[in-house]
């Protein structure tokens, strides 16, 4: 197993650790250029080292927090799944008549990226302003009081799943940092850490069913996923315990910038 696949799924991990930014806008682009993987291997490995990593994290949110609304996670999932499984059937298609769908993955890997970048920006906003409204938690009201559209929060959630689903099929990128901000936005009365929660809980379905699309695509290393995985649990360890000693309104802009360059790089080349 190479080592540095180990590494460099302990750096990431270290940073999601301290920063909370999902692993995919890191590991994405790092196998892409570090290592020269073909985009779409890169993606689907990701996808299910995201699917693996994140399951330890909701057992905590919902066993141990109860910070999980599982009544958002269907809404999400209703959109989600089956747009991430026509999304698979697409790719397959495109493939299967000889087309080159690597122009396609990069080009939107790209635009997640810098929308991932952008999502960092204003999340701090965000989370000021629900600080501001004076957040609730949902066992003392009900949803709809919640929500920002009370007569479209169901639609308007469902929507934002079929928006992830085809994303985060595409590009292993957009389930944590663009799902937190798409909640934030519908629900600002909600308590952050049920919103963290909530999110979390809908990527594990959403990265589980689409790396195991592109599992069946030819898309998985599981050698480089095998080592991935062995750094990155040290790696989220340590940074989770360093995140308390390093200003996140530094490390924040400084991160959703290189993604910001990175999406570019993407998009442009």
């Amino acid at each position: 197993m190479n080592i540095f696949y180990t590494l460099s799924g302990f750096a990431v991990g270290l940073l999601v650790g301290i920063t909370g930014v999902g692993g995919g806008s890191l590991m994405t682009p790092l196998l892409v250029f570090l290592f020269n993987f073909h985009p779409a291997t890169a993606v689907g490995t990701d996808l299910l080292f995201a699917a693996l990593t994140k399951v330890s994290g909701v057992w905590v949110h919902h066993g141990k927090h109860g910070s999980v609304d599982w009544k958002i996670v269907g809404w999400l999932s209703l959109g989600s799944l089956p747009f991430a499984i026509a999304t698979l059937f697409a790719l397959k298609h495109l493939s299967s008549i000889g087309k080159e769908i690597t122009g396609t993955i990069t080009f939107t890997l790209g635009v997640a990226l810098i929308l991932t970048a952008c999502a960092l920006f204003v999340r701090s906003a965000l989370l000021h302003n629900a600080e501001k409204l004076g957040q609730i938690d949902d066992e003392h009201s009900n949803l709809e009081n919640a929500a920002r559209f009370k007569q479209l929060e169901i639609p308007a959630t469902v929507l934002i799943g079929m928006m992830l689903g085809i994303l985060v099929t595409l590009t292993s990128v957009g389930a944590g940092a663009l799902g937190t901000v798409a909640l934030l936005f519908l629900y600002p009365r909600m308590t952050t850490l049920k919103i963290v929660g909530t999110d979390l809980a809908h990527a594990i379905p959403l990265t589980a069913v689409a790396g195991f699309g592109h599992w069946v695509l030819g898309n998985v290393d599981f050698e480089l996923l095998g080592g991935l995985l062995i750094g990155s649990i040290p790696g989220i360890w340590i940074g989770s315990h360093l995140s308390a000693k390093i200003p996140e309104k530094v490390l924040r802009p400084v991160l959703a910038t290189v993604l910001l360059l990175i999406g570019l790089k993407f998009v442009l080349q």
